[in-house]
């Protein structure tokens, strides 16, 4: 039919060329895997995308073939971002904080062809090796090294690779729908599973997260994703960043605060991302050091949930806007953003800091509702609490090599956690459905107790999780990790509680370690502290 408008697919080359015409010159701030600070730009990242395509093309690797990645976030990395995917080949990226059991398991369940990696995970490379079964490159990302051959005799070198390859390497015709990059769920209940991103679905992500609503990024800013390129594709960041032709600062192996601190106010950047202990770390640097982050405007924060107190610590001491975001990897990840809608100028100000305490209102892109056990959904009305389910352009549908359905019977994905939704569409979650505490037959949200005891000046960290009881079924308790210097104790913490929540809803325990553990993705481990824990008001009644 005559009067339509023109096609193009939508494809990460595209965001690419978009970056390399329109802002060749923008500097892109690396830290290598030593310490050291490397300055290119996006005209020379997209040069070496394209010969590094060129040189896989050369090698012989297959078109879809997933190349998977083991590094930090660097140029090399997004160099492999856009040189793989918009070569017509997938970016694995893969997560070194996983066990070597769970990486031996998706690097063969990807199929890898090409595996890069940066130099901190050579040692790492001889003891997977031998179980790997598709592997047919090993790529050090970096310029040759004798002595890295000495460690693994097959190596090649991202570098000399690169230098074999053309700069003006044409991006094949690749239909939107074809697989772009993959990313494995951190498998803290099970074995990781795959989730296969096409060019299509990155693209509109990057479209609909970067709306004012959104990220609201610009070609005036200076980002840090903190948050790794293992993860998620760093929330996506790097393909908007490139849509946007934005300053991107990549912070390399170190993500300490004091690391973050210095990096932020050297590179003046404006608009950083990461997960709430990243921010926890940089304030205790901030408070040890009594500096100041004149440049920092807001971060945004995901992954859990952002302590409240945080958010004001943030905004009042250091005039930094800490934004809630929720999503996950199924999701690409993002699915909400917590911007303020026009009405709420007029709320006055502690309405308006609460209402920030959520997880915010869908991006374009995105639905969201919220259902009971039995799949009913429940109303909008910021109260009735259900399980929430998304659906969307840039939501799995099903997992990478499996068969099964990942979506309800009507099409929804099950995010596992329990929420409310209010009118607006803003979303509070509520607590993961598998740790949420039943006490008696009633709930009591893990988020809210862990936000309590955060806000203490004398705790750096907190988990609340569920122990056995023999009459209620389960009690709440608290694992807490002391702030530096405090010797806060369990009957003072507790009494911090009161007024604050319903007095059945206050812990019955406080343990106090050194650390929790962790996943691979930044989050609490609370299913290794209920093994631990879980039976602690039991054993003291013994």
């Amino acid at each position: 039919m005559n009067g339509q408008m023109m096609y193009r697919a939508l494809t990460t080359g595209s965001l690419i060329e978009h970056a390399e015409h329109y802002h060749a010159s923008t500097e892109i701030v690396s830290v290598d895997t030593g310490g050291g600070i490397e300055r290119t730009c996006w005209g020379d990242v997209a040069a070496n995308a394209r010969r590094l395509a060129s040189a896989l093309d050369k090698l012989g690797v297959s078109a879809g073939a997933r190349c998977g990645t083991i590094a930090w976030n660097n140029r090399r990395h997004l160099e492999i971002y856009f040189g793989v995917g918009a070569g017509g080949r997938v970016t694995h990226t893969v997560n070194p904080r996983l066990t070597p059991e769970h990486l031996i398991y998706i690097i063969n369940d990807a199929a890898d062809e090409v595996l890069f990696f940066d130099h901190t995970f050579l040692a790492l490379i001889p003891h997977l090796l031998p179980h790997l079964t598709t592997v047919k490159h090993l790529v050090l990302m970096g310029p040759r090294d004798e002595e890295a051959l000495t460690v693994v005799e097959s190596l090649k070198f991202f570098d000399e690779l690169i230098a074999e390859g053309d700069a003006q390497h044409a991006w094949p015709e690749l239909d939107e729908t074809t697989p772009a990059a993959l990313c494995y769920t951190s498998g803290t209940t099970g074995r990781p599973k795959g989730v296969l991103n096409s060019h299509r679905s990155l693209v509109l992500h990057a479209l609909g997260g970067n709306q004012p609503d959104g990220t609201c990024i610009s070609a005036g800013d200076a980002l840090l994703p903190v948050v790794p390129m293992f993860h998620v594709n760093a929330w996506g960041i790097p393909f908007i960043a490139a849509i946007a032709g934005a300053r991107l600062v990549l912070p390399g192996p170190n993500l300490d605060g004091d690391s973050l601190l210095r990096l932020l106010n050297d590179e003046k950047v404006n608009v950083a991302f990461g997960v709430p202990t990243i921010w926890m770390g940089l304030l205790a640097a901030l408070k040890a050091s009594d500096a100041q982050l004149p440049h920092l405007e807001r971060s945004f924060v995901g992954g859990t949930a952002l302590p409240p107190s945080m958010i004001n610590v943030f905004r009042d001491d250091y005039g930094v806007e800490l934004i809630h975001a929720w999503g996950m990897t199924e999701t690409s990840p993002i699915g909400t953003i917590n911007q303020p809608l026009y009405k709420h100028r007029a709320l006055p100000l502690e309405q308006q800091r609460k209402l920030r305490q959520g997880q915010g209102r869908p991006i374009f892109g995105v639905e969201l509702r919220v259902v009971d056990a039995d799949g009913n959904p429940l109303p909008h009305d910021g109260s009735s609490q259900g399980l929430l389910q998304i659906r969307g352009h840039w939501v799995v549908d099903t997992y990478y090599g499996k068969d099964e359905d990942a979506l309800t019977q009507d099409g929804w994905f099950d995010t596992g956690d329990i929420a409310t939704l209010d009118e607006n569409g803003y979303l509070v979650i509520r607590d993961r459905a598998k740790d949420i505490i039943k006490s008696g037959g009633e709930w009591i949200s893990t988020v809210d107790l862990e936000n309590i005891a955060i806000a203490h000046p004398g705790v750096a960290n907190a988990a609340a999780i569920a122990a056995w009881h023999p009459k209620w079924d389960e009690r709440p308790i608290l694992v807490c990790v002391r702030a530096n210097g405090s010797d806060v104790g369990e009957t003072q913490l507790l009494a911090d509680f009161e007024g604050k929540v319903a007095k059945w809803q206050i812990p019955d325990r406080v343990i106090f370690v050194d650390a929790l553990p962790m996943s691979a993705t930044g989050k609490v481990l609370k299913n290794k502290l209920r093994d631990q824990y879980g039976q602690v008001l039991t054993e003291e009644k013994t």
